[in-house]
């Protein structure tokens, strides 16, 4: 008896494993146009003479900063989903105009760019193995949330920008 339980226990399992990863999927596209709608709030909380605005001589400007993720999102996002990125690396930080709406126009390609290569996957893809930078070997899964991790990080440090400037940031949108 306990071994038909534990047979249909792992057989439940298994036919349920394709459902977790379709909710997974979905819950991945969603926190990342949470981000987006995020991230634009903070672009346009900075007036247009903010972009070329930095601390210190030796820290990127705020524009610098969102263009930094946004080469993040392009380049790594297309090991997950597979769709190839339309700008070379670190082309949107090394861009000539970095002004608050060209920045605007590439930070929101960049998050679009990434939800298309989420929803291109199929579920099981994502947990098929890749290999980042020749060095790491994670699942597609554990890259898509490296990079989601990546834009939370350099978004945040844009906040301090803000404040310096006597700019109120947005207020945090968990949900």
């Amino acid at each position: 008896m306990k071994k038909l339980s534990k047979l249909l226990f792992f057989l439940m399992m298994v036919s349920l494993a394709p459902i977790a990863k379709a909710q997974s999927a979905e819950q991945m596209i969603k926190d990342w146009e949470r981000a987006k709608v995020y991230t634009m709030h903070y672009l346009e909380a900075m007036p247009e003479d903010g972009y070329a605005f930095k601390p210190t001589p030796e820290m990127r400007t705020f524009a610098e900063h969102m263009l930094h993720l946004t080469d993040a999102n392009f380049e790594l996002a297309p090991l997950a989903g597979g769709i190839q990125s339309p700008i070379g690396p670190g082309a949107a930080e090394k861009s000539a105009d970095k002004s608050k709406a060209a920045t605007i126009k590439m930070v929101m390609a960049g998050y679009d760019f990434v939800i298309s290569n989420i929803k291109n996957m199929k579920p099981e893809q994502f947990q098929d193995s890749v290999k980042v930078f020749d060095k790491y070997t994670m699942t597609k899964a554990t890259l898509l949330n490296k990079i989601f991790e990546h834009q939370t990080h350099h978004r945040g440090q844009t906040t301090v920008y803000l404040h310096l400037k006597g700019i109120k940031p947005p207020n945090q949108e968990l949900f």
